[in-house]
């Protein structure tokens, strides 16, 4: 992704390439962002079957579900250095077999630290596939216009397969197990490789960036241990003497990184370019944004099923009108910047996704899912607006020659959203859960301590419990998951006010007498 636009090594290559075989291109990267997509969100829906068959805890669910997408931010930029060094068709391609051994490996994992491993592999393949598409596409695309056509197909694609995902677990999942959802892209990903090998051209920046390794291992390092403490604190009461070394340990590992990252001639990632407010704003209101949609898509997957009894394919078709919003939100997004300017179009849509948020929480009840839609709708419309102005605005806050940075840190503020928003989130989730859980009659001391590592692990309680007994758990379990995700919603929707004030403060024109330029939006990631 970084130098994304750097020459190829024959500068000459792009200019012979068919218009047929251009677009045998992008279908390849489009597709390849689409699978991208789906891992992100495709387990949502197969969680509690899963749960069932692996009995993970509370804190190993999390680490399932977002440990994928922190691999992968975590690693973007890395692979993107090494794909301008070593050749981006071979970093591609390499990331999809990695993505197709993982992917198998995942669908027969049989006990939680595999599935946690497979899961860690299939982002470090996401990462080489994601990190060097875009510059294929710089390199094949040479006409302004075409380019500006491809990047929009090839970004939407990423919206497109998180949008599709939980659906498409449920329909798997309630047919095959949830072992199937992971094997769905085995077939892809061979076809790809074959067909990728023949039309990708190879091509590599003739003056790649210096790969620093210690800044690598700072970066991964830090990020890991900061996201180990927020997922642990969910499962300790009081002060645990690991989860603050892990905590400390890892914030000043990241301290580092970025004192590291100032001093080098030629950094990973280049945090001047966070010099500018705008550049800033937009990608805290990115990472805030994505990150509370694809943790609301997540934990009303599981609100759905476990407190409301909906099947996997009810959960991901319940989840459709805030899919469908987003869509229309981030193609309606370009209307909405031309009409109110860049900075009004994400204050307005961050506050609308935060009323949507704050509705879930207040008047959320499965029960009724009628009064469930207006606010899913609203949620998915402004989620789309700001997701889609966002990324642009990080694009157009950087010059032009920098232009392959920014579009690194764009994608990489998604998935570190998406990350983050599910470890937070969740944790908030499970400590609700924990403490709300009463003591429940009939119980003994270890049935009531399992019972209160997560839904999963009450659900198999229940099954050594006389029927009175296991009535008793179903509700108070229930109730306790249903006042987490209150929680999960009441605290996305501050995060989201939060975000829209930094956005209506920090995004006003550079003079007085400039209005703000409507920016072209792309396609969301």
């Amino acid at each position: 992704m970084t130098n994304g636009d750097a020459p190829a090594n024959n500068p000459a290559e792009p200019d012979v390439i068919s218009q047929r075989r251009k677009w045998m291109v992008l279908a390849v990267v489009s597709t390849s962002l689409l699978l991208c997509g789906i891992d992100l969100t495709v387990l949502h829906a197969a969680v509690p079957s899963m749960a069932l068959d692996l009995h993970p805890s509370g804190v190993q669910l999390l680490w399932i579900v977002d440990i994928y997408s922190l691999t992968l931010a975590s690693l973007l930029v890395t692979c993107g250095t090494l794909g301008d060094r070593i050749g981006r068709k071979r970093m591609v391609l390499s990331g999809f077999a990695v993505f197709g051994l993982a992917s198998a490996a995942a669908a027969f994992s049989n006990t939680t630290p595999q599935l946690i491993a497979t899961r860690v592999a299939l982002g470090i393949g996401a990462a080489m596939i994601m990190a060097s598409t875009v510059a294929i596409i710089r390199v094949v695309f040479t006409d302004a216009r075409e380019r500006a056509t491809a990047i929009g197909i090839w970004t939407s694609a990423h919206s497109v397969g998180a949008t599709l995902g939980p659906l498409l677990g449920g329909l798997i999942t309630e047919r095959w197990g949830w072992g199937a959802v992971f094997l769905v892209n085995v077939p892809i990903v061979l076809v790809i490789l074959v067909v990728g090998a023949r039309v990708v051209p190879e091509s590599r920046n003739p003056a790649p960036r210096h790969w620093d390794m210690a800044s690598v291992a700072m970066s991964i390092t830090g990020l890991a241990g900061v996201v180990y403490a927020l997922k642990q604190a969910g499962e300790h009461v009081g002060v645990d003497p690991l989860i603050l070394a892990a905590a400390f340990g890892g914030a000043l590992l990241l301290y580092l990184f970025v004192r590291r990252q100032r001093r080098l001639a030629e950094p990973l990632l280049d945090f001047s370019l966070f010099s500018d407010r705008r550049f800033s704003t937009a990608t805290v209101c990115v990472i805030g944004c994505f990150g509370s949609y694809v943790a609301l898509l997540f934990f009303l997957t599981q609100w759905f099923q476990q407190v409301g009894g909906f099947s996997p394919v009810r959960a991901g078709l319940a989840l459709m009108p805030m899919a469908a919003a987003n869509a229309v939100g981030a193609t309606t997004a370009p209307w909405a910047s031309a009409r109110w300017g860049n900075r009004w179009a994400l204050t307005g849509s961050l506050t609308l996704f935060a009323a949507a948020a704050a509705a879930l929480a207040l008047t959320g009840d499965t029960g009724h899912y009628g009064q469930l839609i207006p606010p899913l709708i609203a949620a998915g419309l402004g989620a789309g607006v700001v997701m889609t102005l966002g990324a642009d605005s990080i694009m157009a806050a950087a010059q032009p020659e920098r232009s392959g940075e920014a579009a690194a840190i764009q994608e990489t503020s998604f998935e570190l959203g998406a990350g983050l928003g599910v470890a937070i989130l969740g944790t908030a989730l499970t400590a609700t859960y924990r403490t709300g859980l009463p003591d429940v009659a009939g119980l003994s001391a270890q049935q009531q301590s399992t019972a209160q590592e997560s839904f999963a692990s009450a659900e198999e309680v229940l099954k050594q419990l006389p029927s009175a007994t296991a009535i008793r758990l179903t509700a108070a379990a229930r109730h306790a998951y249903d006042q987490g995700f209150t929680t999960v919603a009441g605290a996305a929707a501050a995060v989201l006010v939060a975000t829209a004030v930094l956005a209506a403060a920090m995004l006003r024109p550079r003079t007085a007498r400039c209005e703000e330029e409507p920016a072209e939006a792309k396609a969301t990631p």
